[in-house]
């Protein structure tokens, strides 16, 4: 049988953690810096704008179509295609404040008639988000997010231990921040197929680090009393040729589908492929040795209150051998 990973291998991942605390410890502070620093670049349904679908009846250029757009002074412009090639229909998206929402609009919609007359063009939907809208949208978004996480919080703590669960929950905050502050750094455009992509993201990672999280307690069930550090090498070594078949079939389907899926659906998996190499990465470097910190602290704490109390003991045996006497 062809083994991508043997199954005795024994590598000391828990030696690579200290690196790992520096790299993660890095690149997600950065993240927060250009989030808080510079912010997102909101599409148009977070911020507010018009939608427009229109289709030609003779084949047109995707690249015309946007220069047309920005030679008419239509700032924020997005134009997809949408369907297949050969129905020539694609969405444009324009911002707009409130005040002049319905004027944009309608100069679209009869600068596309006029222009492209030529070509058969026809305005087959009109849709208007205004800028209070876009702004609970966006809250909406990120409360999902937010929400998720502690649902998974208790989900980990209930089927393992709570021990385990905060590991789990900031590896995934972890994963989120990376992909948020890449969209921020690089000042693409983040709309809803992108909060739609990191909820996926979090239904990914958290699924790998439940594998190696049961793993662990089947090994701590064979072996009690091992320390926690030798059960996490011991199933992270065990699960690592799931892990890397699991994240490399799914990272070669995103990959498709961002090169060849069409302008419509790349951005959402450009953030999903980033998503399914960070959240790999994460499950084995972050929720990990997040585990063995916090198992680390319980220990050196019942350590000393256990010494507390023997000098307790001590102190009262003192007292009483001196009342005898």
């Amino acid at each position: 049988m062809f083994e991508v990973i043997k199954n005795n291998l024994n590598i000391n991942f828990t030696r690579m953690y200290p690196i790992a605390y520096i790299l993660s410890l890095t690149i997600v502070l950065g993240s927060l810096f250009f989030f808080f620093y510079k912010g997102l670049n909101y599409g148009v349904d977070f911020r507010g704008g018009a939608e427009i679908q229109v289709q030609f009846k003779s084949p047109i250029d995707l690249k015309d179509l946007r220069d047309n757009l920005n030679k008419g002074g239509f700032q924020g412009a997005s134009v997809q295609s949408i369907g297949e090639p050969s129905d020539n229909e694609f969405l444009v998206k324009v911002l707009a404040d409130e005040k002049n929402l319905n004027t944009v609009t309608q100069q679209i919609a009869l600068s596309l008639s006029k222009d492209f007359a030529d070509k058969g063009a026809e305005i087959r939907k009109t849709d208007i988000v205004g800028p209070k809208a876009g702004a609970e949208l966006r809250a909406s978004g990120f409360k999902a997010m937010a929400y998720s996480l502690i649902a998974i919080l208790i989900y980990i703590g209930l089927r393992f231990d709570f021990k385990y669960a905060p590991g789990a929950v900031l590896a995934l905050i972890h994963d989120s921040a990376i992909i948020v502050g890449i969209w921020s750094f690089f000042g693409v455009e983040f709309t809803l197929q992108i909060v739609a992509a990191i909820l996926t993201v979090i239904g990914y990672s958290v699924s790998d680090t439940v594998v190696i999280y049961d793993r662990v307690r089947e090994q701590e069930a064979k072996h009690p009393g091992t320390p926690i550090k030798d059960l996490l090498n011991t199933a992270i070594n065990e699960t690592l040729s799931r892990t890397i078949l699991t994240a490399g079939s799914t990272l070669l389907s995103s990959l498709a589908m961002f090169f060849w899926g069409g302008q419509s659906i790349r951005d959402f998996f450009l953030a999903v492929s980033i998503g399914i190499v960070v959240g790999t990465y994460s499950s084995v470097f972050v929720a990990a040795p997040i585990t063995l910190w916090l198992d680390i602290v319980k220990t050196r704490r019942s350590g000393s209150g256990s010494g507390d109390d023997k000098d307790k003991d001590k102190k009262k045996s003192n007292i009483s051998s001196q009342v005898i006497a």
